[in-house]
């Protein structure tokens, strides 16, 4: 019996050690060379300090930011997923009106689908285009510069599909939002 058991144990052992340890060890290692920031999450650093990714949106409620897509999970106040509900489920289409209402108000544009439906993950870091430059008004009349300006910033940050063809055009919102401080800052309230 144990001449049975001998390379069954051994083979189990030696698979667990190639597959649950040398196989993740390699491909971490081969990231951290090949895509460095990647491997690490993607984070933008401000003065030295870690302030989020790249890869996972955050809040932005200003007036002076491009806000980005709804979040189902709340931006990381419970885990990413999405709310599940169906097409035809009340409690979606009466949430889509209500963020379509407010995003008009606010925008005094058309809402972009993706600027009233949440992402899968309810964490994407991306909005479209057309969602970003329809915020352009807004964004320029709080920071108190030219709608072109805003215009111009937006449409530098688009990315374009991979090689031309894989994906849709994305704008980032929270390297956006970077930019924008960096070039058009917030004007100083009761100075």
């Amino acid at each position: 019996m144990l001449t049975h058991l001998r390379p069954a144990i051994t083979l189990t052992l030696g698979f667990t050690l190639l597959t649950g340890l040398a196989y993740p060890f390699a491909i971490t290692g081969a990231a951290h060379v090949l895509f460095p920031a990647e491997a690490i999450g993607s984070l933008i650093e401000k003065d030295g300090v870690v302030i989020g990714s790249a890869l996972i949106a955050q809040s932005f409620v200003g007036a002076g930011y491009l806000h980005p897509r709804p979040s189902a999970s709340n931006y990381g106040a419970t885990p990413s997923g999405a709310s599940n509900l169906g097409p035809t489920n009340a409690a979606l289409i009466a949430s889509v009106a209500e963020r379509r209402a407010a995003y008009t108000a606010e925008n005094s544009a058309e809402a972009p689908i993706d600027a009233v439906t949440t992402s899968a993950s309810g964490l994407d870091p991306d909005v479209s285009p057309e969602n970003a430059l329809a915020q352009a008004a807004r964004i320029a009349t709080a920071r108190g510069v030219d709608r072109g300006a805003v215009l111009a910033l937006i449409t530098k940050q688009t990315k374009s599909p991979l090689l031309g063809l894989y994906g849709e055009p994305t704008v980032n919102v929270l390297q956006t939002n970077l930019a924008l401080d960096a070039e058009f800052p917030m004007p100083l309230v009761g100075g």
